[in-house]
């Protein structure tokens, strides 16, 4: 463990399976924190919904971990200016799969890092997904297949994506919840990695 420790503010187990991948010691630590909705802050872009909460999650953890650095993040799936959040039941999901069929979409992920000298950097990044258009078969079979009710957009790129999409423009780490290429820049400056 580098003497300054590493702390991913999120319960996601891609997250952590994305920095497990980097090789960087860190610990998992979470706080209740209010997340904005497109409802909540109408006036908001989706990058700056998403910037929010992850500035929200860091924040908050920083503030019962100050020695740490800290990464928030937060991911939305966006569609025509649509921000799709994750499916509330499967009946939901099997909206959004139809939605996207067909169709090409944004994975905006924004993160928040926070120093232990509480110096804060914040960056997002966009991946273009181009999904193949999908048959009321493919779609249930997807479902059968892979619980989507805690994912944005109510799909995972790395649990039978080929099934669903068609091509991914940019960062597919960024798809599944971290803009890794990005993180590694700030995590090599802070010498935990």
């Amino acid at each position: 463990m580098p003497p300054t420790p590493l702390i991913l503010a999120s319960t996601s187990p891609r997250r952590s399976a994305l920095l497990r991948e980097l090789s960087i010691p860190f610990e998992v630590v979470t706080a209740e924190v209010t997340e904005l909705t497109p409802d909540s802050a109408p006036s908001l872009t989706p990058a700056n919904l998403a910037a929010e909460n992850a500035r929200r999650k860091a924040q908050a953890v920083s503030l019962q971990r100050p020695e740490a650095w800290i990464l928030g993040a937060d991911t939305v799936v966006v569609l025509k200016g649509r921000v799709f959040g994750k499916p509330t039941s499967l009946e939901e999901a099997m909206l959004f799969l139809q939605a996207f069929s067909g169709q090409k979409h944004e994975v905006i992920t924004a993160c928040a890092l926070i120093e232990p000298s509480n110096q804060q950097h914040h960056f997002h990044e966009v991946t273009e997904v181009v999904f193949k258009t999908l048959s009321p078969e493919i779609i249930e079979r997807y479902l059968a297949h892979v619980h989507v009710l805690d994912k944005a957009g109510a799909y995972a790129l790395q649990e039978h994506g080929e099934w669903i999409v068609e091509r991914v423009d940019g960062s597919r780490n960024n798809v599944i919840g971290l803009p890794t290429e990005r993180l590694v820049t700030y995590f090599r400056a802070a010498g935990l990695l």
